[in-house]
């Protein structure tokens, strides 16, 4: 990102690709923390349109049985496709989508219409998780453990071909920083496609400005730039505690913070979304004003 864009707000209040409901609440919580007012005072003009469409109920499908279709899928794929037609419209007018979820699964939407506008793009995703699961390979069947996968157009053909096409991202422009729970499918998927994934033991050896600078170097290495998707989940549950999925031994506060203000003066980060803030677990909005807080990093707030 080079110099200040203006921003189009969009927020995504879906949680049925989750497995824990609430973080349909988590756009307007961090709006609520005061996420306009930074961006504003860092220089950006912004627009907030009205939420996508999603909806918050549907039919339980009963247990989930490997190689079954995964659970909430007709409603993930409305509300993703409804996503990819508005981040399509919003670069089409020259601004930055930042996206405010709801849970992982809405990536797909995000890159699906950031992929019909740039000719290729790079990822670097934030996550406890690597959320490269299939039908037959998830657990739970939860669709924001397989967002990932399913950009990649692997798994389920109705989330791999939203937008009309696949794959929306490649692996050798792919990768994940702060995984440290991955299921043995996903880790074989890995292995397979070639993606990058530094999890916190990568973090621990070489520190996060390098693990940083090197996701840069990777995911920018022949792209239009890279897109930026943050799972809260990917900061140790003592700093962020409102999500579904914690993982214990995750990023620090300042290591999140600095891996983001490298990424803005990389001056390569074309989009942005932020994900699975659930304010349902916690009282006092804790990590809702740290997702405003990091959103401002990645933007351009710095302490001096």
């Amino acid at each position: 990102m080079r110099g200040k864009p203006e921003l189009s707000i969009l927020r995504v209040p879906f949680d049925l690709g989750a497995g824990r409901k609430g973080v349909r609440r988590g756009p307007d919580a961090i709006l609520q923390a005061g996420l306009e007012r930074k961006l504003r005072q860092l220089g950006y003009s912004c627009e907030l349109p009205d939420p996508v469409p999603a909806p918050s109920t549907a039919k339980e499908s009963g247990v989930f049985v490997p190689q079954a279709e995964p659970r909430h899928l007709n409603e993930a794929v409305k509300v993703n496709e409804a996503l990819a037609v508005q981040i399509k419209d919003v670069l089409e007018r020259g601004r930055f989508p930042l996206v405010l979820g709801g849970d992982h699964s809405i990536a797909i939407g995000t890159l699906a219409g950031l992929a019909q506008h740039y000719r290729s793009i790079g990822v670097i995703w934030f996550d406890a998780h690597a959320d490269l699961n299939t039908p037959d390979t998830s657990p739970s069947g939860n669709i924001h453990g397989m967002s990932l996968a399913a950009s990649l157009g692997i798994g389920h053909h109705r989330l791999t071909r939203i937008g009309g096409f696949l794959p929306k991202i490649r692996p050798q422009h792919t990768v994940i920083i702060g995984a440290r729970q991955l299921d043995p499918g996903e880790k074989e998927l890995i292995r397979a496609e070639g993606v990058t994934c530094f999890t916190m033991h990568e973090i621990d050896l070489m520190g996060i400005a390098r693990v940083t600078e090197e996701a840069v170097r990777i995911a920018t290495a022949g792209t239009d730039g890279l897109h930026v998707s943050f799972d809260i989940d990917s900061l140790d549950p003592l700093e962020a505690p409102g999500t579904g999925t914690p993982v214990k031994g995750g990023i620090s506060y300042r290591e999140a913070h600095l891996a983001l203000e490298l990424l803005y003066e990389a001056g390569s980060v074309l989009s942005a979304e932020m994900v699975e803030v659930n304010p349902a677990l916690e009282r006092d909005n804790q990590t809702a004003r740290l997702a405003a807080e990091l959103i401002s990093s990645l933007l351009g707030q710095r302490i001096l």
